[in-house]
């Protein structure tokens, strides 16, 4: 009887200072009605996550899961396994070498603790007097369980890792498309105002919880239960891999869990279903289907949310396009303006004289008028017979238009199966072999130092055989050359993903040295990628300066193309305004620290350089939160002489940090940094994201966006001399703060946002302007 007791308690907690494999299939926490399992799950070859789910297969074999710890970041079969410490924190390791994941508890207990698994579904890791030290509730991934809150702190994120269920900043719970590449809200529906959908963005708690009869609820008035309410079945509520929130309840007996409630009942309403350039179409019997538009053709045919490409050369060339009409289809935001009471004909020529890709035209019955929308992309597309709108879409006039291209039914179903990439040292004891090894090294160091001799005596002579090896060579002279297998050991085989943007990704990394570096994988797919690698390598090669990020090496072997920079222990400007993280004295600092940084760029440098995408996220922060700017991939070099300004093959920068410049043809200079830099300065003083523009209301009842720095002019001029800095400062920075600079640092960036360039001031102006705010 003693041996069943003790087993049950092994199946039950782990004890401080024990562990469990991945290795060892029995090695599992099992709540003590038997409902749940922990213990590290299999999702793909060789590959495990730790996680909980139902213990109790589904009708086809599968288990539930329920949360993972490492569900981006599987481990290896072998050697991996789960840890409690004795400083109260739990560790997930892959294969003895790396630390995959930790609980990073801030409570720490040095005398005891255990792990248990209730009966609720909550991993949980109590000291000796039950003080919950952590607990897996208060990290969800895509699912909670009933009584499981949702706070401010925490949010659910898809397998697909870009829609998000989380509390935005005004309070509110919103179901979020958050992709590197563009970001929106979808639920609740952006259409219509917060309030006459019954939310209130005046909650302080910001906390939302669904019971055990189906009932869920949020602290910003959302409600709504299962279609089969009362107690009884299990439930779990969901962000699904298609971006949908949904609750379900299983029918234990059969193993079934049923859909008994979702957020979007038509699932082509959610931004980014099917990949920009792309149209989804919903029957309730088949569900959603995705088809790309004539003369366009799928990107990747594994997955639709790359969407769809064109297949001819899209330009700003009018003479050789023409319009083709959709009826009954939308392509939702991501148009230039809002054109009313305009023909036809009116907003075509609008359109071709913005360089767009497709308008939108649709009568509203209200104004007895029509409206038009020039589009610089086409994202979020859907086809409904009931909708009374028609896009016109540029095609080349050789392009012959005969029927829709037929759709293909989305899977929503996410492909489990992952693969390790990286790279293991395995050790031996096999003492003769090691010797081997060494003698092995010690022939193959001496023939690689003859190789380098030979190489320098021909590099000194002039003779090379590559001459694209020699550019890059000349390129990152001062610096180190990496191999593409140092950088993916450096990184784990790539494992921790810490930024990404248009033409790249950046991981985490540590050097051989022991340095810690940011490595930006380029993307070679990108067009002009090798053409932004040699710009941004030469550019940094050539400056120095402490707001300026510093680059270490790069690598140039065949296909791959990767630089190695400093990194940046507090991450970007964007998600510490995200994170509520910097006070107001730390936002000033950033923006003196920042202006110093590309006035050095643009006036004190070699060449001038122009940065041409200043944005929040290319600013970092280092330990004591000093900025230095990054990312020169899409600068361009000027000589002194040209005072005019460069000439350039395509658009730059970011939607709402752009200059007009770039929109309407003329001379790009520095000052179109300037501008940029000014829309930084009100999104970090304001913390309004200007990508969407400030939602404001018609006398028509429809929504429509405000530039941010017509907004903040705006409240300038019509508030009270005394009040206007109040009315716009981010009430996160609170009350103490020093008005007259923060009054400076407004009017400074207020001047940078002129639309008029000649009007902005230069970047040392700039400097000079808030430097003195502080004397």
């Amino acid at each position: 009887m003693g041996e069943v007791v003790q087993m049950l308690l092994r199946l039950v907690e782990k004890e401080q200072g024990s562990s469990m494999s991945a290795e060892n299939p029995d090695d599992v926490l099992i709540s003590p009605s038997g409902m749940f399992s922990a213990g590290f799950y299999r999702v793909g070859q060789n590959a495990y996550c730790f996680a909980i789910w139902f213990s109790k297969p589904c009708h086809d074999g599968s288990h539930t899961i329920v949360w993972m710890a490492n569900r981006d970041t599987p481990v290896n079969g072998r050697r991996s396994k789960l840890s409690v410490l004795k400083t109260g924190n739990i560790i997930i390791t892959d294969a003895g070498q790396f630390i995959i994941w930790t609980s990073n508890n801030t409570v720490r207990d040095h005398s005891w603790s255990q792990l248990n698994l209730l009966d609720s579904g909550n991993l949980v890791l109590q000291s000796l007097v039950n003080d919950t030290l952590w607990q897996s509730f208060d990290s969800p991934t895509d699912t909670l369980l009933h009584e499981q809150p949702l706070t401010q702190h925490n949010r659910l994120v898809s397998a697909r890792s870009n829609y998000k269920l989380m509390y935005d900043y005004d309070n509110v719970l919103r179901l979020v498309l958050d992709s590197p590449e563009t970001s929106s809200i979808y639920w609740p529906d952006s259409t219509v105002l917060d309030y006459l959908q019954g939310r209130t963005r005046y909650n302080d708690s910001r906390i939302a919880v669904f019971d055990s009869s189906g009932y869920f609820t949020s602290s910003d008035k959302v409600e709504f239960q299962s279609a089969d309410f009362g107690r009884g079945p299990w439930r779990r509520l969901t962000l699904d891999f298609d971006g949908n929130l949904r609750l379900y309840s299983l029918e234990e007996q059969k193993g079934i869990w049923s859909v008994t409630w979702q957020a979007m009942p038509n699932s082509c309403r959610i931004h980014g279903i099917c990949g920009p350039k792309s149209i989804c179409s919903y029957d309730p019997s088949s569900g959603p289907k995705c088809s790309c538009l004539p003369g366009f053709k799928m990107k990747n045919q594994a997955d639709w949310k790359d969407g769809c490409e064109p297949e001819f050369n899209l330009s700003c060339d009018n003479h050789d396009f023409k319009f083709v009409q959709f009826h009954h289809t939308n392509f939702f935001g991501y148009h230039y303006d809002i054109l009313r009471n305009h023909t036809l004909e009116e907003c075509a020529k609008a359109c071709l004289k913005l360089c767009c890709i497709a308008f939108q035209y649709r009568y509203f019955p209200k104004d007895g008028a029509y409206r038009c929308y020039p589009k610089w992309e086409l994202r979020n597309g859907y086809h409904y017979p009931s909708y009374n709108g028609t896009l016109y879409l540029k095609l080349p006039k050789s392009f012959q238009y005969n029927k829709p291209v037929e759709g293909l039914k989305l899977n929503c179903s996410i492909n489990q199966t992952k693969q390790l990439e990286r790279a293991y040292h395995k050790r031996t004891g096999y003492g003769s072999l090691e010797i081997l090894i060494w003698c092995a090294s010690v022939i193959g160091l001496l023939e690689l130092i003859c190789v380098i001799l030979v190489f320098s005596f021909l590099y000194k002579t002039g003779i090379s055989s590559n001459a694209s090896t020699r550019g890059y060579h000349a390129a990152a002279t001062g610096f180190k050359q990496f191999t593409y297998a140092e950088l993916k050991t450096a990184t784990r085989g790539f494992s921790e993903e810490i930024g990404r943007g248009g033409c790249g990704v950046v991981y985490k990394g540590v050097l051989s040295d022991q340095r810690i570096a940011a490595i930006k994988v380029l993307n070679i797919e990108v067009n002009q990628a090798e053409e932004e690698f040699l710009a941004e390598a030469s550019t940094i090669g050539r400056v120095n300066h402490m707001n300026l990020i510093e680059m270490w090496g790069y690598c140039a072997e065949g296909k791959h193309r990767l630089l190695v920079y400093e990194y940046m222990e507090n991450g970007s400007l964007a998600r510490n305004l995200m994170s509520n993280s910097l006070d107001w004295k730390k936002r000033f600092d950033i923006a003196v620290g920042t202006a110093k940084g590309l006035a050095y760029l643009h006036e004190e440098c070699l060449e001038w350089v122009l940065h041409c995408d200043v944005k929040p996220q290319n600013i970092l922060l280092d330990s004591n939160y000093q900025p230095k700017v990054a990312d020169f991939g899409l600068s361009k070099l000027l000589n002194r002489d040209n005072l005019k300004g460069p000439s350039f093959s395509k658009i730059r920068g970011t939607r709402g940090y752009m200059a007009p410049e770039w929109v309407y043809n003329l001379p790009i200079t520095s000052k179109v940094d300037i501008y940029s830099y000014g829309i930084v300065i009100l999104e970090m003083v304001t913390r309004r994201n200007p990508t969407n523009g400030i939602p404001a209301v018609e006398t028509s009842g429809e929504i429509w966006h405000q530039k941010l720095e017509a907004w903040v002019k705006g409240k300038k001029n019509g508030a009270a001399a005394t009040s206007w800095v109040e009315e716009l400062i981010d009430p996160a920075m609170g009350y103490d703060y020093d008005r007259n600079k923060m009054e400076n640092l407004l009017e400074v960036a207020i001047k940078c946002t002129e639309a008029e360039r000649h009007a902005r001031p230069s970047m040392s102006k700039i400097v000079q302007l808030l430097q003195s705010a502080t004397q």
